[in-house]
């Protein structure tokens, strides 16, 4: 997620720090939430700084306000902070501490998440690929490789964290310890651990532990000395006095109120009830909770940053995180910010003021023209395919190549990590899915086989984090195993950059797969703009790829669905001319893009 684009709203990368209230104290009083001794009940929506460019960052922040909030909530992405062991970056959409200093300068408060692992629907739980790579690693648990890259990990994140906490004159008035431990283990040295390394690092305000309020998770998340709150979305009192039998004493909690739902291709677009949603809310309020909206703002996965389910079929998310929440991907309010708000408002203070949306996008054509790309030089040699992991591969795609010697046949691989483009001496003979279970197909004689694989998103929790993508186990041919494979990663931001600064179009064919030739086909086109806008960019016509504006990778596109539009922000456009990139894995019926005048999710649960 990386273009000329990227700048944080403030100078230099770092805002100036604003006591907007002066130091105050934060603490767990025996039946509320204290600040400066009396009562306070946290109204709060969670905003990924990770999922929303950064010069949407205080707008977002002002909405929330304007719904009635006082807090904001994020986690912290490892893997977008650190996608390399040692090479930490906390600038420019990873700038934490612009984005709690933009919270401060709104006059609210903050929660920080940091994980480790956080889930969101997010590329391999935000775990980095090289931590879940490293042989004999222990994940979520006390074994020593993992707490020492853990230690150092959070120890730079506290870096940021601890001066801008309230008794320092900053926004954060909590800080999350693991993230819905029960869900997955019971190892409380490990929990206990993860406490001593927050406190060690200088965090004083209170430190709290999130679980689905079933007696097992709560029992098996929880860590002496820190407070429970709850996860949930529905039948707000009975799971509220589940929490209270964990802990007697203290405010009640709902850490994530689930206020929507995420989508996943080949599915259709989740949406839940206003109304619904808002009498849980006033359920929640009435019985004296704090509230945290999961999620107030869901924004995009960005990039290749998208995660996956996995419980017995192979799920990836969506690019789209609009989440149906109260706040759409777009920035503008749903119906669900002001049911919330008008609830919100009988138990607290609302601003006069409320958002208004922004009307209709800016709709065109731009026609597209193929683009020739130069071939990888890193090409490397393997008896078998290699995995991404062993070819230190962050990107989505790697081409594996072998002799055929006039062999045809049935080609089989023990799985596919996770859709595979199969061609023979450069014409398409099929696909592999992992969503389809598939694992064979038949290829007809040739010289040269060719099979290109993308990684769709990394599975967000549970056993399956971290796996190995790629062509897993034994490639065979009518039961033979093939040999002698080259591996040519392809970097998807790379490529996506050179087609954007490439000289000239190609003459002739336009990349919608009449002639031979194999994936990824590269098309451009280019379009002027009396000032920024956000846009929506529809997919229609095209089939499964990667689509770019200024060098600024928005995600993937699939003709799967549901969704069927690319959000595309204002911050990463300019007045005057602008480049649009497609990289095309499949085939492109019409070489067209279509900016439309709103977004389109996908068809709704009937």
């Amino acid at each position: 997620m990386t273009s000329d684009t990227d700048r944080s709203p403030v100078a230099n990368g770092r805002a100036e720090q604003q006591n907007v209230t002066g130091e105050q104290r934060f603490a767990i009083g025996e039946t509320d939430f204290l600040l400066d001794g009396e009562p306070f009940r946290v109204l709060s929506g969670a905003l990924h700084y990770f999922r929303v460019h950064p010069g949407q960052w205080a707008d977002r922040i002002r909405k929330a306000r304007q719904m009635g909030l006082n807090t904001i909530e994020t986690y912290v992405a490892w893997n977008a902070h650190e996608p390399r062991r040692g090479e930490w970056d906390a600038t420019g959409w990873n700038d934490l501490g612009a984005f709690l200093d933009l919270v401060a300068a709104e006059g609210m408060h903050a929660i920080v998440r940091p994980g480790p692992y956080i889930c969101a629907e997010w590329h391999n739980g935000g775990l980095p690929v090289w931590l879940t790579g490293m042989p004999g690693i222990g994940l979520r648990r006390s074994e020593p490789q993992y707490l020492a890259e853990v230690t150092a990990y959070l120890e730079r994140v506290y870096d940021i964290v601890a001066p801008r906490q309230i008794d320092r004159g900053g926004p954060v008035i909590l800080v999350q310890i693991e993230n819905e431990y029960g869900a997955y283990g019971d190892d409380t040295a490990y929990l206990e651990h993860l406490v001593r390394v927050t406190k060690d690092a200088g965090i004083t305000v209170p430190l709290t532990t999130i679980d689905q309020p079933t007696d097992q998770m709560l029992r098996d998340g929880s860590v002496a000395g820190v407070h429970l709150t709850g996860s949930f979305g529905s039948r707000a009192t009975e799971r509220l006095a589940t929490l209270r039998r964990h802990q007697p004493t203290g405010p009640l909690m709902c850490a994530e109120f689930w206020d929507g739902w995420f989508d996943w291709w080949g599915a259709y677009h989740h949406t839940t009830s206003a109304a619904d949603s808002a009498a849980e809310l006033e359920a929640l309020l009435a019985a004296g909770a704090s509230v945290n909206f999961y999620m107030f703002h869901g924004g995009t996965n960005f990039g290749l940053t998208n995660g996956a389910n996995h419980k017995g079929r192979y799920l990836p998310i969506v690019t789209s995180y609009d989440y149906d929440a109260p706040l759409d991907e777009r920035g503008d309010p749903a119906e669900k910010f002001f049911a919330f708000r008008d609830v919100i408002a009988k138990y607290a203070p609302v601003p006069d003021e409320v958002p208004t949306a922004g009307g209709p996008a800016p709709a065109f054509e731009v026609v597209l023209e193929a683009v020739a790309t130069q071939d990888a030089a890193s090409v490397s040699r393997h008896d078998e395919p290699p995995t991404f992991e062993q070819l230190g591969h962050l990107s989505a795609l790697v081409a594996y190549e072998t002799d055929l010697d006039g062999r045809g046949g049935v080609l089989r691989v023990a799985e596919v990590r996770d859709h595979a483009w199969v061609s023979v001496d450069g014409v398409s003979v099929g696909s592999l899915s992992r969503t389809r279970q598939e694992d064979a197909l038949v290829v007809p004689a040739g010289s040269r086989l060719r099979v290109l694989v993308e990684e769709q998103g990394r599975v967000n929790y549970d056993v399956r984090l971290g796996e190995a993508k790629g062509l897993i186990g034994p490639v065979a041919l009518d039961g033979v195993a093939l040999s002698g494979w080259t591996a040519t990663p392809i970097d998807v931001s790379a490529l996506g950059a050179e087609v954007t600064d490439a000289a000239a179009a190609v003459a002739g064919e336009s990349g919608a797969g009449s002639a031979p030739g194999v994936a990824p086909f590269a098309l451009r086109g280019s379009f002027s703009l009396a000032a920024p806008a956000d846009l929506f960019l529809d997919t229609a016509g095209w089939g499964k790829g990667f689509a770019l504006v200024n060098g600024f990778l928005l995600g993937r596109y699939w003709s799967n669905g549901p969704q069927r539009t690319l959000y595309v922000p204002a911050a990463a456009l300019r007045a005057g001319d602008n480049t649009v990139v497609v990289i095309e894995l499949d085939r492109v019926a019409d070489p067209l893009v279509r900016f439309v005048a709103g977004p389109d999710l996908g068809p709704r649960e009937e």
